[in-house]
């Protein structure tokens, strides 16, 4: 009913470095311009994890982690005119208000208007719709899809077709879009260009998936872990190199093997060591090379005739897609045949095995589980 609490299941992290609770929440219903979900499947990504035992802000918790999720409106708040129940949508981390200047311009996929502008290392706002035995419990990233239900404003909501199947489409709220944008848009692969990307996580797949449909020649997959290339040639992969299996530097094997260096380099593991690798791996003169994986602890560094000598050196959040403009399209791509997301999914889970979810992604044992969230 309209304007009433919901009690329901949510998986609350009280603190870092512990493993999450199943624990009865309340969530206030939508207020002006909000939107309250019922949340259908999320996928488990790995800032969920980043957040959880690597950054550990203190003032990042308690939270409901999981911002990559697709469900149904069960509710809207005053001012919503987009939306109404039933409609099927995917929460976005990156909001999208079409006024801001961000907003306005096309060279960005930013708005400042999004929880990020100001708490990059808490991953949240301070103001929240969820409470748990009389404490506030903070949106991780605004989103908080390990919950039944969540609410958001309408800027951070895209809505998507009906026919979609959300316990697949739910990818495409962060880690798919992630790497394949991040191909398309930020790199701007060309056709028969050499592409290397590190790290074969689902994030790094889907930016082996965005070279293959922008038409590279070679696609070269980078990963410590070599089970992983089977998947990578799945999604267009055209060579595999295991950095530990080589005496030289893996950017002098790159080189070796491509002339010069590749094209385009896409770092999609969040380790400062392995950006500097992908930078060094590019041919001089032209060569791009794309930050993917997430990290605020460290500073990265590169001599500085690596930029002087040609190369360019950048990074993008969330793909560089324009949330509620592009996601409803990528739905389309996916019911359409022209993207994969079948293909990352290794394992399905119910919203009270979260943990054991969290522990094979820290063990790479998956690409990305799928957590039913509500029946």
């Amino acid at each position: 009913a309209f304007g009433t609490v919901i009690k329901c299941q949510a998986a609350v992290a009280w603190e870092p470095n512990v493993p999450m609770v199943i624990e009865e929440i309340e969530v206030a219903p939508p207020q002006k311009n909000e939107i309250r979900i019922k949340v259908i499947a999320t996928g488990v990504c790995h800032s969920d994890l980043y957040h959880l035992f690597e950054g550990k802000h203190k003032d990042g918790f308690p939270a409901v982690l999981g911002h990559e999720g697709a469900g149904v409106v069960e509710s809207v708040g005053p001012g919503v005119t987009e939306f109404k129940p039933g409609d099927k949508v995917i929460p976005l981390f990156v909001s999208q208000c079409k006024e801001c200047r961000f907003c306005k311009s096309p060279k960005t996929n930013l708005c400042e208007k999004s929880w990020s502008t100001e708490r990059y290392a808490q991953m949240s706002n301070t103001d929240t719709r969820f409470s748990c035995r009389g404490k506030p419990v903070l949106q991780f990233m605004g989103t908080s899809t390990f919950s039944e239900y969540t609410v958001l404003n309408q800027i951070a909501v895209a809505k998507i077709h009906d026919d979609a199947p959300l316990n697949r489409v739910c990818l495409l709220g962060c880690g798919i879009s992630t790497g394949y944008g991040a191909a398309i848009n930020t790199a701007k692969v060309e056709p028969g260009s050499v592409c290397a990307v590190f790290g074969m996580g689902a994030v790094g797949l889907a930016a082996v998936m965005g070279c293959k449909n922008a038409g590279a020649s070679r696609i070269i997959a980078v990963d410590i872990n070599e089970q992983k290339f089977e998947k990578a040639k799945v999604f267009g992969a055209t060579d595999f190199v295991n950095p530990k299996a080589h005496k030289k530097p893996i950017n002098e094997v790159l080189t070796d093997m491509t002339n010069g260096g590749v094209d385009y380099s896409l770092e999609c593991v969040g380790n400062v060591a392995v950006m500097r690798s992908a930078l060094e791996s590019c041919v001089k003169g032209w060569g791009v090379s794309v930050l993917v994986g997430w990290t605020d602890l460290h500073d990265f560094s590169a001599r500085p005739i690596q930029l002087i000598a040609g190369k360019t050196w950048k990074g993008s959040l969330f793909g560089g897609f324009k949330g509620k403009d592009s996601i409803p399209k990528l739905v389309l791509d996916y019911m359409a045949g022209r993207i994969k997301l079948e293909e990352f999914v290794t394992h399905t889970v119910s919203l009270e095995q979260i943990n054991d979810a969290i522990q094979l992604m820290k063990t790479g044992g998956c690409i990305r589980t799928i957590v039913n969230v509500s029946k």
